[in-house]
């Protein structure tokens, strides 16, 4: 397995994203606007003081594969687990029916909302921009999206599935998703996805897609005090 992929937040905050972030040569995080996501040199212990300069009242970050005490100036707000996933399945079948739409800054409030309601992982305003991001729509309303967040090497991940609950039952996220591991395998890359511990539909689901777990980490939500 690709090493990257096991400090995958500092290889990609560090290397493809390092645009959008801001951070030392120890500790990086997403830019304001984007997905709240933190990431370190030495995932295992973390230089947490190093982020002190690039923080704001009001903060929190989501933080993976670290399990230690939270230093002084520091707070752990949630603390649980995730399935790390990569994808082994066959190249998903083109879906010419799926009416999808790239997102653009114009959709930006409609993605926050969709995301603030039913929660599919840390998310910005400018989260879309971090890769190809497509949505359904039922008329001007967003009702459907998946996208793409963090990179490094031939990584790719899939983020942001999800469906308004007055939508759900159509497939609409799933088949979003497939697109984008159908195009991510057409440019050679490996799509992997974060899917929570306790979400057991969502797991189950990206298994029968074809999706198998890499490992099970640590996934914190911490802020400075």
């Amino acid at each position: 397995m690709n090493p990257l992929l096991d400090n995958i937040a500092w290889n990609t905050l560090s290397g493809p994203h390092a645009g959008f972030a801001t951070g030392t040569d120890r500790a990086r995080r997403y830019a304001p606007g984007f997905s709240p996501i933190v990431g370190f040199a030495n995932a295992g212990h973390p230089d947490l003081d190093d982020l002190i300069p690039f923080c704001a009242p009001g903060d929190h970050f989501y933080c993976m594969d670290w399990s230690g005490s939270a230093p002084a100036g520091w707070r752990i707000d949630l603390d649980s687990t995730m399935f790390r996933m990569v994808w082994q399945g066959a190249m998903p079948d083109d879906d010419p029916a799926l009416d999808a739409t790239p997102l653009r800054p114009e959709h930006a409030a409609q993605a926050v909302e969709l995301a603030a309601l039913t929660r599919p992982g840390p998310f910005g305003p400018r989260t879309p921009e971090l890769g190809d991001y497509f949505g359904c729509f039922e008329g001007d309303r967003l009702i459907a999206m998946a996208g793409e967040r963090m990179c490094a090497g031939t990584l790719r991940e899939i983020s942001g599935i999800c469906t308004h609950p007055d939508y759900q039952g159509r497939g609409l996220a799933r088949r979003l998703a497939a697109k984008l591991i159908r195009r991510q395998l057409q440019r050679g890359e490996t799509p992997f996805l974060h899917v929570m511990r306790d979400n057991e539909g969502a797991h189950g689901l990206y298994q029968r897609m074809g999706f198998k777990d890499h490992r099970e980490v640590v996934v914190r939500v911490i802020s400075p005090c």
